[in-house]
């Protein structure tokens, strides 16, 4: 009669099936040609799912990131916005998982905003078609009881938001002792927004022994911390970090009035974004998405918004009108638009400039992703000016002010760092027109108007204050100086140019003289006072017009507007931390003698200056 096989039989099946993987996946790695998914002997139903997805080729950070994350290696990753981060984390743990399990659920996946996690969601199901891992989604919004009966099926994959996870795991005394592959997506977000105390109370219910992996944009030091305190021996990789925006990126920046704002954004998607282009609005606040769809859906400019608060229902429906091409603009604020993974956007336009360097990094990353080009506009009123030489600081490159300016890269726009200029007066009263128009008749639009301005108000109560350099420079920056941007002056002709140019001369004109020297040969008293100001304050007079005219002559060298970058901006790790924390740093160009990936480090010839 046929025995069950004893446990030592058990063991040599089970390392004769390990070895027959093992030789399989060596085979693959053999044949294939080096360089591509093939390289990397990955099992037949996750290299089928990647190629079904018609990925042929990784991405830099996953040449990078994939081949440590499968030899078990704890891994912070860095690289630019839609450079393929998602399938870095997704590859190493369907290869890790293998098959359904009843064990509970092996794979942990948090997101720091419900739409970043219904993304890895679709892209999970996607990449790990032929897999047969089963994945469970816990988000807040949702009822729980559906997910209460999701996490008792037992799967293998939890993609949730923190909030609601350690809300679920409390009310199901949840203790994820099965997890052994942990992933925190966009995890410089998952602590600037609050999570921390919620991601502590996670992984006190881990088990000791499990594989971590955390991907962000940014390193802050809130984040190096958390690795020097929750990882084993961890490897950073570092990819892009000099080159923070994509080359096939073009920036613009127009310096407006606030109040012209909503003018300068119609005419913006009216005559300048093309109609079948997909384009996202970042705003303030919430009110200002209402107040902007209404009045874009007045003028007949289709469009859609979501917002944090916005029902969960009507989020999944405004995103998939976006997605799908009912609605080409898309109206967020920065909270509801993280994670939000539409590959195929053309415009970002920044209603609202961004208070923080790295949130302008995470606005425009959303376009010219995957070779793919895109344009990012900025509507920059005067009190956000020293932003965008924060902004200019942290990137490393000069603010180009337009008709003041040769442009230091190729000629005219799109210049790499971007070029500053004026809109038309002309285009701003034609839209104004309009604008004043739709407001004179509907009660509706005067009223979120109200309340925008309101919350406005409230706004810029919060807003991180800039560094006191940047406000010095926007002081000294003379505006009046600016000229109309490229992007405007090349629609118009010579003569249309020359009108223009007249009228901003008229704008701009002041009088030297002041009310009381109108009349040159006057004997009054007052125009007898003023003479004899003028004679006395003469030579603090020419003081002062020597040193605007100097500093207008630097504005047109190019010089001052911008400074050398410091070595840490926005709260970034120190490079000491980066070395005391990790045990490897891969990824970076080789400096000073330091080797690759797993090569050796070379001493040093000299020291660094």
């Amino acid at each position: 009669l046929p025995a069950f096989p004893t446990a030592a039989e058990e063991d040599d099946g089970a390392d004769a099936e390990l070895d027959t993987q093992a030789m399989v996946r060596a085979q693959n790695q053999k044949k294939k040609k080096s360089g591509g998914f093939q390289s990397m002997g990955l099992s037949y139903p996750v290299f089928k799912g990647i190629m079904k997805k018609g990925y042929k080729v990784p991405t830099p950070i996953q040449r990078k990131t994939i081949p440590a994350i499968l030899r078990g290696r704890d891994v912070v990753a860095m690289a630019r916005t839609g450079s393929g981060k998602t399938a870095c984390f997704l590859i190493p743990m369907f290869e890790r998982l293998k098959a359904p399990s009843q064990a509970g659920a092996r794979a942990l996946i948090l997101s720091p905003t419900r739409e970043l996690a219904l993304q890895t969601l679709k892209f999970t199901k996607e990449l790990g078609k032929f897999t047969g891992l089963k994945t469970a989604l816990i988000l807040g919004g949702d009822k729980m009881e559906d997910q209460f009966a999701a996490l008792h099926e037992n799967p293998d994959i939890i993609i949730a938001t923190p909030g609601r996870l350690v809300h679920v795991a409390v009310e199901m005394k949840l203790k994820l002792h099965t997890v052994e592959y942990v992933v925190f997506d966009e995890a410089d977000r998952l602590f600037e927004m609050g999570f921390a105390e919620q991601l502590q109370e996670i992984i006190a219910r881990l088990p000791d022994c499990h594989q971590t992996v955390l991907f962000s944009a940014t390193l802050p030091k809130l984040l190096v911390e958390f690795a020097r305190a929750g990882l084993t021996e961890p490897m950073l990789i570092r990819l892009d970090v000099e080159s923070k925006l994509s080359e096939q990126l073009k920036l613009a920046f127009f310096h407006v009035r606030g109040d012209d704002k909503p003018a300068v954004l119609l005419h913006l998607l009216r005559s300048v974004v093309k109609p079948q282009d997909q384009t996202v609005v970042f705003v303030a606040t919430k009110h200002h998405t209402e107040y902007l769809k209404e009045l874009l859906t007045a003028q007949g400019i289709r469009c859609t918004h979501i917002y944090s608060s916005l029902d969960q229902t009507a989020r999944k429906i405004n995103i998939a009108k976006f997605s799908q091409g009912k609605c080409p603009v898309l109206l967020v604020t920065d909270v509801a638009a993280r994670g939000l993974d539409i590959p195929m956007l053309d415009n970002v336009i920044n209603f609202s400039f961004p208070a923080k360097a790295k949130l302008f990094l995470h606005r425009v990353g959303r376009v010219a992703r995957a070779g793919r080009s895109g344009t990012a506009y900025s509507l920059v009123a005067p009190d956000e000016m020293p932003y965008v030489f924060d902004l200019h600081l942290f990137l490393g490159c000069p603010l180009v002010l337009a008709g003041a300016q040769e442009m230091p890269a190729g000629e005219g726009w799109p210049y790499a760092g971007g070029v500053l200029g004026r809109v038309p007066q002309s285009l701003v009263d034609d839209e104004e027109c309009l604008l004043l128009t739709d407001h004179e008749c509907s009660l509706e639009l005067r009223s979120l108007r109200r309340v925008a301005d309101n919350a406005h108000k409230q706004y810029l109560r919060s807003r991180p204050g800039p560094s006191p350099e940047s406000i010095k420079r926007a002081k000294d920056l003379d505006v009046s100086q600016l000229g109309m941007h490229p992007l405007f002056s090349a629609r118009f002709e010579d003569t249309e140019l020359e009108r223009l140019k007249f009228v901003d001369s008229i704008k701009t004109y002041k009088s030297k003289a002041t009310i009381f020297e109108i009349n040159a040969t006057s004997r009054t008293p007052a125009s007898t006072v003023m003479r004899s100001k003028r004679r006395h304050d003469h030579a603090l007079i020419e003081k002062f017009q020597r040193g605007q005219q100097e500093k207008r002559a630097a504005a047109l060298k190019g010089q001052g507007l911008c400074p050398a970058p410091s070595k840490t901006q926005d709260g970034e790790g120190e490079q000491e931390d980066l070395q005391d924390v990790f045990s490897n740093v891969g990824g970076q160009k080789r400096k000073r003698g330091r080797g690759g990936e797993d090569g050796p480090r070379k001493k040093p010839q000299q020291p660094a200056q």
